[in-house]
């Protein structure tokens, strides 16, 4: 037996198995109410292992993406990452272009995109390959943050219109009964909690100090 084999054989009997690359699948979507389904339908032609998919929900505004965070401790050399679209992996041009390379380039792992079958480090792993894979990321990335920009711009755009037409945004306004004025007298004079008054008129104490403040400002503002 030649010697590679059996320094081979006493490595595999001593951890008693051999670490075979892996398959994961990652989904993000964008807010608690947004549905994931046409993520994971993506990724179901892949048997990817229930216990190697991870789905995060992060808006723009809270990117914290936990699950995401303990795909990067999972994930080894030679193992293999899915992902439906490029924007998955970011929330802009440069954060994709760093998560990419720290998937490709640190942790040597490659990536799948789904949409876009150009984007699969598995394929030219020549040096032609890695250029004009590097290139397609990197347009792609471009235009998705491109996209997301656009969108918030007309989002904004649409918002600003229709208020200019009068329609009004966000939750209705809370009324406050005859109680709240006796309720805010007794609140200032020290007397009661503002969570108890809250609690009296079946609001939050939040919602309760705002009105508060409202009507004092109004007052003020009537009195100069």
């Amino acid at each position: 037996m030649q010697s590679k084999e059996i320094l081979f054989l006493s490595v595999l009997s001593e951890k008693g198995k051999i670490d075979m690359p892996q398959i994961f699948g990652y989904v993000r979507v964008s807010a608690r109410d947004q549905n994931a389904q046409r993520q994971l339908i993506a990724l179901e032609p892949y048997k990817i292992p229930g216990k190697n998919l991870y789905l995060d929900q992060a808006s723009g505004k809270n990117f914290d993406r936990p699950a995401y965070q303990r795909l990067l401790k999972r994930i080894r050399e030679g193992d293999l990452v899915y992902v439906k679209s490029i924007d998955r992996l970011g929330r802009n041009y440069d954060e994709i272009i760093e998560q990419w390379r720290y998937i490709t380039k640190d942790k040597k792992a490659d990536i799948m995109v789904i949409d876009m079958p150009l984007l699969d480090t598995r394929r030219g792993k020549d040096l032609i390959g890695t250029l004009i894979s590097d290139i397609v990321l990197q347009l792609l990335s471009y235009v998705a943050q491109t996209e997301r920009e656009f969108i918030h711009q007309r989002q904004a755009e649409g918002i600003a219109a229709a208020r200019m037409r009068g329609k009004k945004f966000g939750r209705p306004r809370v009324s406050m009964p005859e109680e709240f004025w006796r309720l805010k007298e007794e609140w200032e004079a020290g007397r009661i909690s503002a969570r108890q008054a809250a609690r009296c008129i079946g609001v939050s104490h939040i919602t309760f100090l705002n009105r508060v403040h409202e009507q004092n400002a109004q007052i003020q503002e009537i009195g100069k």
